[in-house]
């Protein structure tokens, strides 16, 4: 049985939009966009090709700003923090580095566009049970970052697609898409 392979889409409700920052942590919270681009796209000794991993940063000066990034074609890039500091840095003021993309696409419009395509499932504790849940093979998986999902996008998020859950238990954003991705694997 062939593997699914999901995409994931953070909502960052402050992650900065420009590259003023000392350190990912004080530039909004990037430190968890950071986490959660390791979670979905790094194995151990390599990429997952088949994920792409979106956020929508909302935070000042100039939002939104929707960072992609392609696990089929990013490359120069390892899992610790200084360097996903340069490339988020670079990226956030229009720089290229190679499977990432920049534009203002807002959280609405890459949705819409995702649901033509893809399945999409809302991370709540108060969705549907995932084990109960037969998923998609172009499956979108919708999460929010530190605070949750603002009602606003939710709601809209819901349009499109379903509310599930892995449990009663509220997870860091980054320990989702791990379970996510093991979810899938299997």
């Amino acid at each position: 049985m062939k593997n699914l392979a999901g995409e994931f889409i953070l909502f960052s409700r402050i992650g900065k939009t420009n590259s003023a920052f000392n350190n990912l942590h004080d530039a909004g919270r990037l430190d968890i966009v950071y986490e959660c681009i390791v979670a979905s796209l790094f194995l151990s000794h390599g990429i997952r090709r088949d994920v792409t991993f979106h956020a929508i940063l909302n935070g000042p000066p100039n939002p939104p700003l929707h960072i992609c990034i392609d696990g089929n074609t990013v490359y120069d890039v390892r899992t610790d923090v200084d360097t996903w500091q340069q490339i988020l840095r670079k990226v956030i003021i229009g720089k290229h580095h190679p499977g990432i993309s920049v534009d203002k696409s807002s959280f609405e419009a890459l949705l819409k566009a995702e649901a033509q395509t893809h399945k999409v499932y809302v991370l709540e504790e108060d969705g549907k049970d995932i084990n109960e849940t037969e998923l998609s093979e172009n499956a979108v998986f919708v999460l929010g970052d530190h605070v949750g999902l603002p009602k606003k996008a939710e709601t809209f998020a819901l349009r499109y697609g379903e509310k599930i859950s892995l449990g009663k238990q509220p997870y860091l954003a980054a320990s989702c898409i791990t379970i996510i991705n093991y979810l899938l694997d299997r």
